[in-house]
């Protein structure tokens, strides 16, 4: 793996080419010319998602950049705010990772930026949940593989591997302020600590990259399964000293705010909404050869009704993972408002109480084995208040 530039008084980012309008010739696409004089270090990572990264020294500005050239004036793709990032400590330009990834708080926390593209967008142009975790998934592998302990890029440490054991989550809890939008970039915080005598928890805040505001905060408890046996398997001791050194005691989600209230169990007589025949693909599964986690939003929300999907807005979500799911599985999505579920009182795990709340399970089309049990809150989009 190549190594990244040296420290940096000003970074830019370039989405794309730069854009010349020409009244003769049209719109032209030109790459970068940048003379001598910038001092211009130039990373291109072949392996993630193809940005060029340019840095360059105080000599060199924006101003510089942007400008004319024989009356035809050049516009760079560079968010306004760039110019503020620019100022910002040298401190905050060490430990870049090719995946655009870098410590914070030392080396306990990990920190990635992430551009929402068009097709990671839904119909109101804002980005999908499944998006949100992806996004969650990328930083939390990219922060154990750059942590090093990661033995195979995908989480599990040395001694795992020699056990034959790989992560598994068991439990998320999601909180949504806003989505964002198509071209605003987020970035991504993720750490981890102990939770309990078997289990990890790992947290996760999300900000406006620009602005800092916080849009979404989430938590998980994950534990680790044998991949031969598929059975779990408890952290040896091993194990965790592999990752004592970068537990991080913080919560993401205040501590009164953490979902512990029971999913109860959806039956064929509670529920209100059914979607049948749901086929894992090839595309659904892992590296560790079953449906991966994130899969599973999807289909649990085929079974919400249109016009929920349509007028209202997710806010909270939790998840309770009960088995795996391979390729082979045949499912059913099952899904109910709250108040047709005995015993299932609302769950107020934001500030201000869910216009709608809705059960959800994800189970086996044949055995009725369950797979996921869920719980959503929604709030009337403010387009329709």
């Amino acid at each position: 793996m190549t190594s990244m530039v040296a420290p940096i008084n000003m970074g830019l980012q370039f989405r794309g080419n730069w854009c010349n309008v020409n009244k003769n010739k049209g719109r032209e696409f030109l790459k970068p010319n940048f003379n001598s004089s910038c001092n211009t270090n130039i990373a291109l990572n072949n392996k993630r998602r193809f940005s060029l990264l340019v840095t360059a020294s105080s000599q060199c500005s924006p101003g510089r950049i942007m400008g004319t050239i024989n009356e035809i004036k050049h516009v760079p793709m560079i968010h306004p705010a760039a110019g503020k990032l620019a100022n910002e400590n040298k401190q905050h330009t060490t430990l870049v990772t090719l995946f655009r990834g870098r410590f914070v708080k030392d080396r306990s926390v990990y920190r990635q930026i992430f551009f929402v593209r068009s097709y990671e967008i839904g119909p109101d142009k804002t980005i999908t949940v499944e998006t949100l975790m992806n996004f969650l998934q990328e930083t939390c592998l990219n922060h154990m593989s750059n942590c090093g302990v990661s033995q195979n890029d995908f989480g599990a440490t040395h001694e795992m591997d020699l056990r034959k054991l790989i992560w598994v989550v068991t439990r998320i809890q999601v909180q949504v302020q806003r989505y964002s939008k198509w071209g605003e970039e987020i970035e991504v915080d993720t750490w981890f600590d102990i939770a309990g005598k078997n289990g990890i928890r790992r947290d996760w805040i999300i900000r406006d990259h620009y602005t800092k505001e916080i849009i979404a905060k989430a938590t998980s408890t994950w534990t680790m399964m044998n991949r031969e046996t598929r059975r779990l398997s408890k952290i040896s001791e091993e194990v965790r000293q592999e990752l004592v050194p970068f537990f991080f005691n913080k919560l993401a989600i205040a501590r009164e705010e953490i979902d512990h209230q029971k999913i109860h169990k959806l039956t064929d007589s509670t529920a209100e909404s059914f979607r049948y025949g749901v086929t894992p693909g090839w595309n659904d599964m892992d590296v560790n050869q079953h449906v991966n986690n994130v899969k599973y939003i999807r289909w649990i929300l085929e079974s919400v009704p249109r016009e929920v999907l349509e007028d209202y807005k997710m806010t909270s979500m939790t998840l309770e993972f009960r088995r795996e799911c391979t390729q082979s599985d045949l499912l059913e999505s099952i899904s109910s408002s709250s108040s047709n579920v005995t015993g299932a009182s609302n769950n107020d795990s934001v500030n201000t109480k869910p216009d709608l709340q809705y059960i959800h399970l994800l189970r086996l089309q044949d055995t009725k084995a369950e797979l996921v049990r869920a719980r959503t809150e929604w709030h009337l989009k403010q387009n329709h208040k």
